[in-house]
């Protein structure tokens, strides 16, 4: 029984080896960014199998002999980079460490049960990091790793001649190998305390992010150089920076930090490494420059701005010690430009749209409401301190909502692109009203039709503005689009407040009502196209707002479109 303790101890004290290399190459930057990725390339999965495979070959040979067999630590290597970096980590670290183990003694007793297990705890590990919560991975890395080792002792019992000898190794070296099994939930937990930080930094980046995007939001709305020099020094306060700048695709529109007296903003040629990255359409990341115009400057990212899938300018952020460039400040940054871009084009389609003589028409497709924006951006930074995954999505359904306002023409486009973009408002407004705010669709499966962009969603808008917000209790509202024959019927109703009769009048005069421009708009565009304009209901309570479109793409004929009564 001694020998057997010391056997586990022995394991332990190599297993500790391997978690105090471990730990201090969690301290080093390269692997902590590692660490931090999503997804890795070829070469960093080959680096990370070359160290878990070091570490599997040192457990081979630091193993104590015991009858031709070796008490060692292999098997937790292969398992602890496999869960921890996915199944090909797991899969060639346990065939390197396996045929390493089976080639140094290829007669030996337990070579090929070795070989075998090694491999098998590959596939085992690889299956744990698709498979099995994160939080559960240490714990089934417990579990699947003794599983491995109990397997490697009966294969020795049935590979061994005699197989009393197969017996006698296994009641030697069983307990320890199996209870060492414990450190690989050891290992992992070490490294994944370090992953969780990604989540933090995630947290805090996109934070920082959207905290600039609401200082930044006022200058974007009349861009000139001022306005963009006014951006750049409020980015470079919030990140840091020593430097940051805007450039289009031939100039540098603003300029701020260390260095500015070097330029001359608005003339100034963009650097050859600013057009390479401009035309490649590629981050570029120096992060020890020294041949930079500014002495001071080492290092220093550019991020291409894009509009319309081309590449309209750039970001460039600076600082003046080399090796600043991190990968969550890369993630940040590809996020504030990704902001900055829609920013930049919301302002020049606006100014665009404000010169074209389409006035009404293009009014209602236009219009982003800033406050929207604003109460939107209000609460995606309220979810990222309690809820970072619901915050992440908010962000999603925002930027498609953005994109697909910017993205408008005078063509016809399929309704479910059109309720699609609804569903991403109406994500963000329940982020804001929670449960105050219920939203139900009955939509028929088999409809097919094209309708003009922003038909249905400003009457959703209204719904959800002017009925349920104004309301005091809980409210829902009703998405129809239903089959009537030759016609098909779409209509938004609400349980909220119900319309004032004098705006109903007022949108059957055609008159404006302030705060209802939107609804006046889709009124005009829908009698203009289909014959008939917007039917009102007032109801008990709340609002029905609808109209019919015709299959066959003529004129409808429906009922007295505004009623005040129930």
């Amino acid at each position: 029984m001694h020998q057997i303790f010391e056997m586990l101890l022995a394991v332990f004290d190599r297993a500790a080896l391997m978690l105090i290399c471990l730990f201090f190459l969690t301290r080093t930057r390269l692997f902590r960014q590692l660490l931090q990725k999503e997804k890795h390339t070829p070469l960093e999965l080959a680096a990370v199998t070359a160290i878990f495979s070091s570490f599997a070959i040192f457990g081979t040979y630091s193993g104590i002999n015991v009858e031709g067999s070796l008490v060692n630590v292999r098997v937790i290597a292969v398992m602890s980079g496999g869960i921890l970096f996915g199944p090909w980590v797991g899969i060639i670290t346990g065939l390197i460490a396996g045929s390493h183990r089976y080639l140094i003694d290829i007669d030996g007793i337990t070579s090929v049960p070795c070989l075998i297990t090694s491999i098998i705890a590959g596939l085992l590990s690889g299956y744990i990091n698709l498979k099995v919560k994160k939080e559960r991975q240490w714990s089934i890395g417990i579990l699947a790793g003794m599983i491995c080792e109990s397997l490697t002792m009966l294969l020795v019992v049935i590979w061994a001649k005699p197989t009393a000898l197969g017996l006698d190794i296994v009641s030697k070296i069983a307990i320890p190998m199996i209870l060492g099994a414990v450190c690989i939930g050891l290992i992992v937990l070490l490294v994944q305390s370090v992953e969780d930080e990604k989540e933090v930094i995630a947290a805090r980046q996109a934070k920082l992010a959207l905290d600039i995007a609401n200082k930044t939001l006022p200058y974007f709305r009349n861009i000139n150089g001022e306005s963009l020099r006014s951006v750049c020094e409020i980015i470079r306060t919030d990140i840091k920076a020593d430097a940051v700048a805007i450039t289009d695709t031939q100039h540098i529109l603003a300029y701020v930090g260390t260095g500015v007296e070097t330029y001359n903003i608005g003339h100034e040629i963009i650097s050859d490494i600013t057009k390479e990255s401009i035309q490649r359409g590629k981050i570029t990341i120096r992060n020890n420059d020294e041949v930079h115009r500014t002495p001071q400057i080492h290092s220093l990212i550019i991020i291409p701005l894009w509009e319309k899938g081309e590449v309209t300018g750039s970001l460039k952020i600076y600082y003046c010690h080399a090796h600043k460039i991190t990968y969550s400040l890369k993630v940040m940054a590809v996020g504030l430009s990704q902001i900055i871009s829609t920013q930049i084009e919301v302002s020049r389609i606006e100014q665009l749209r404000e010169m074209a003589n389409k006035a009404e028409m293009r009014a209602l497709q236009s219009k982003i409401n800033p406050h929207f924006l604003f109460n939107a951006l209000n609460a995606i930074s309220s979810s990222i301190r309690i809820n970072p995954d619901t915050a992440r999505q908010l962000i999603i359904n925002l930027s498609r909502y953005l994109r697909y306002n910017l993205e408008l023409n005078d063509e016809q486009i399929d309704i479910r692109k059109e309720l699609h973009q609804i569903q991403d408002y109406i994500a963000i407004e329940q982020a804001r009203f929670g449960s105050k705010l219920t939203v139900i669709y009955d939509i028929d499966d088999d409809i097919s039709l094209k309708i003009p962009s922003l038909l249905i969603q400003p009457l959703v808008e209204n719904a959800i503005v002017h009925g349920i917000q104004p309301y005091r209790g809980k409210g829902v509202v009703v998405i129809a689009v239903k089959d009537h024959g030759d016609q098909i019927k779409i209509s938004v109703k609400d349980t909220g407040n119900g319309i004032n009769p004098e705006t109903i009048e007022r949108v059957a005069n055609n008159e404006m009502p302030g705060n209802k421009i939107g609804l006046l708009n889709v009124h005009h565009r829908v009698k203009l196209l289909y014959g008939e304009g917007l039917q009102i209901r007032r109801m008990e309570p709340g609002t029905e707002i609808s109209f019919f479109i015709s299959k066959n793409g003529g004129k409808v004929h429906a009922e007295p479109r505004i009623t005040a009564g129930v």
